[in-house]
């Protein structure tokens, strides 16, 4: 380990991950990831692209005043506004605080979007490193595209922003398209073909539409790349990003042929992931590497026999490695007040004293409902009652009828920009008659793209949770609602996320 090349942690959750539909977060929750983050240890905390609202921005500027540790990044496209505008968010953290700016150097993007010739994508390119650069030396740039750019004329491009001051030269995979064996020849092309590349941190940042951004990744870094721009959970735009879990755990794993390590604290990796879940609504399939729910589930009996015998026969890092502990205390109702806060720091949540009595008034009505709570039951609790955000609009009451001799029929009672109103529907099932009544209390047009429900946990106790997708004027957002009734439950994740689309403003979509 001591001889371990260092490789960065470049998170960029609160940016790119964003980008995935429905998955826009608020100030606050972008908050809550960034300290969690700053927890892990991860070396740069991308924190939102400042120009494209004013929500970006000042998520940034927060981000940069309260995070101490890792860098804070903010994204800016090639020009002079946008760059001026990031620093303005980014200047709180100072000499931590990173530019990253970029343009796009393949043919076919500088054809069609661009409309620009070689030499014009390097002026421009120079222009932006040099524009950030006088603001702060800590400036980093993204040829978007790099992948399917032509190799010589990459390499002029990222030999001509070292020279104008560029820190980090990042080279994307911007739409997921390369194989591990292709790009480790583009890293390693670059690495023998610029002249000044050892006076830059040449980076990675690798989409997933290949199913390919991890083993990419980790191609690049056998090839002389020193940072990673990944995720949590995998989150982002299309099929996402390099997941952050899956290439740590895999250098701190394999370190037998891959002699590289992070300043990752891994053992807040699956507090990080529960919380990101419970703040977007976007949950990890079960067969998620590092973080699913079966990740470190042994169903075949000569694989339970084994790890009864030695977990090392079929585990190849330990649950406790990325903070998941084996051995939990049981919360009920006789659970008092100090039990329940130690299990919301071991799950990753840091609360206010009222947002902790809010929390454990809730867990204490639940529990006089349930025998046993669970961590999804405190991950739901602590969703509905802490991590929310604006309510315009908010569930005060509601009745439902239904079954095989009667028609459905919801009566709901809101409260709407603080009237409170009543309206009752028919529907073609509880959830139907629900959904309409909300939609006639909210006047509301936003359509519904997804519904799906479920049990928190097992047992006919359990929570219901649900999750709806909603689009309205082109934008999609996740609302999530927990209840032990799963039609209140419905009606609230559907209230969830028509606050959403009103809280949420409209934002610029920027690629890299």
């Amino acid at each position: 380990m001591s001889q371990a090349k260092k490789i960065k942690i470049f998170d960029t959750t609160l940016r790119d991950g964003e980008q995935s539909p429905g998955a826009s977060m608020n100030i606050e929750e972008k908050l809550r990831i960034a300290h969690l983050l700053e927890k892990m240890n991860v070396d740069v905390i991308e924190a939102g692209f400042p120009i494209a609202s004013e929500g970006d921005f000042e998520a940034v500027r927060r981000v940069a005043k309260a995070i101490k540790g890792p860098q804070i990044a903010g994204l800016s496209r090639a020009n002079n506004m946008d760059i001026d505008r990031a620093w303005e968010a980014l200047k709180y953290a100072g000499e931590r605080g990173r530019i990253h700016t970029f343009i796009a150097t393949s043919d076919i993007h500088m054809k069609y979007k661009l409309k620009m010739s070689e030499e014009q994508v390097i002026e421009t390119a120079v222009k932006a490193v040099k524009r950030a650069a006088g603001y702060t030396p800590n400036v980093e740039f993204s040829a978007e595209d790099a992948v399917r750019t032509r190799l010589p004329f990459l390499a002029k491009v990222v030999e001509a922003v070292i020279d104008a001051g560029a820190r980090t030269v990042n080279i994307p995979d911007t739409v997921g398209y390369t194989i591990p064996s292709e790009y480790f020849n583009i890293i390693k092309y670059l690495k023998d073909n610029v002249p000044n590349i050892e006076k830059t941190v040449l980076s990675v940042h690798c989409h997933n539409d290949l199913g390919l951004a991890v083993a990419n990744s980790l191609a690049a870094i056998q090839a002389g790349a020193e940072q990673v721009e990944c995720t949590i959970n995998g989150i982002g735009e299309r099929a996402g990003n390099c997941s952050l879990e899956e290439v740590v755990m895999t250098l701190r794993t394999r370190q037998d042929i891959l002699p590289f390590q992070t300043n990752v604290v891994t053992e807040h990796i699956y507090a990080a992931s529960k919380l990101l879940s419970t703040i977007t609504g976007i949950v990890v399939q079960p067969n998620k590497a590092i973080v699913g729910a079966n990740a470190f589930a042994h169903e075949a009996g000569i694989h339970q026999h084994g790890v009864l015998m030695e977990k090392s026969t079929y585990e190849i890092m330990t649950p406790e490695s990325i903070g998941l502990n084996q051995n939990k205390l049981v919360l009920g109702k006789h659970s008092g007040r100090h039990a329940f806060i130690q299990r919301l720091e071991q799950l990753g949540y840091e609360l206010s004293k009222e947002d902790i009595e809010k929390a454990f008034v809730r867990f204490k009505t639940l529990a006089d409902q349930k025998k046993e709570i669970f961590d999804e039951d405190i991950d739901a609790i602590v969703a509905d009652e802490i991590i929310r955000i604006p309510e315009t609009y908010r569930l005060l009451q509601m009745s439902v009828s239904s079954g095989s001799f009667t028609a459905p029929t919801a009566t709901v009672e809101m409260e709407v920009e603080g009237k409170v109103k009543k309206a009752a529907q028919l529907g073609d099932g509880p959830v139907d008659a629900t959904f309409k009544a909300i939609k006639k209390l909210t006047g509301s047009n936003a359509r519904l793209l997804h519904f799906a429900i479920g049990a928190i946990t097992g047992g006919t106790d359990a929570q219901g949770e649900c999750t709806v997708r909603l689009e309205e004027d082109g934008r999609e957002v996740l609302g999530q609602g927990a209840h032990p009734d799963i039609i209140v439950a419905s009606a609230k994740a559907y209230i969830n996320a028509l606050n959403k689309l009103v809280s949420a403003p409209k934002r610029n979509t920027i690629t890299v």
